[in-house]
């Protein structure tokens, strides 16, 4: 009895220590978030936004984020996590002058996690349906994005060849009345397919829609 008992103390203590070992909290300067959103902060972008997150080395998978927050020294913000581990920061100079820091709980350590920003359609534009207008539209958001960058970096900057569109189920296969083929939750519509769309209508509302870019 008495040896169960060490050795259940034994496997809780380890576990603890597993567990102080396996999570990291981290601060990381607002002005390198803010670098990132302010190209979005106009209406030709209006509809996009980075959400970041943190990548596993050498795995690819997403880090866990357990929760994240702006911290200055009169205020904490908290931040939304979606399920994915990924989070948004508002655009506010205010916020860089003031030297704030993004403070991140990771669910792993963080010399295994690097930062990993993703361009995406903002919740309010997913939908289940689609007009031609509206495709359009999202579309053009990515192509003006993508054309800013580009007058910088020309020989680096790909161009925008249509929409992926993903879905939270990644065994989704389904063809919408339009004929357009969804495999394992992604749907890719070229450009071409747009300019000529009458509308698009998917089995509900999709997890994001990006850029396929081409270079």
């Amino acid at each position: 009895m008495i040896r169960a008992a060490l050795m259940l103390a034994s496997s809780l203590v380890t576990s603890l220590v597993s567990t102080q070992i396996t999570a990291e909290t981290i601060d990381v300067e607002y002005s390198r978030f803010y670098s990132h959103v302010k190209k979005l902060d106009n209406e030709d972008t209006q509809a996009l936004q980075f959400a970041f997150g943190f990548v596993r080395v050498g795995e690819g998978r997403l880090c866990g984020v357990n929760a994240a927050s702006i911290v200055t020294d009169k205020k904490t913000m908290t931040l939304e996590v979606n399920k994915e581990g990924r989070f948004t920061v508002p655009t506010e100079r205010a916020l860089k002058l003031a030297n704030a820091l993004v403070r991140i709980d990771l669910a792993e350590q963080a010399n295994v996690c690097d930062m990993s920003v993703q361009l995406e359609t903002k919740p309010e534009y997913l939908k289940p349906f689609y007009k031609k207008e509206e495709l359009t539209f999202l579309y053009e958001q990515y192509e003006a994005f993508f054309n800013e960058m580009g007058s910088f970096l020309s020989f680096m900057m790909p161009s925008v060849k249509g929409l992926m569109i993903q879905f939270e189920d990644k065994n989704l296969d389904f063809i919408t009345p339009q004929g357009l083929q969804i495999n394992n939750g992604i749907l890719h519509i070229e450009q071409d397919w747009i300019r000529d769309a009458k509308g698009l209508t998917l089995p509900h509302a999709p997890l994001r829609i990006t850029a396929m870019a081409s270079s």
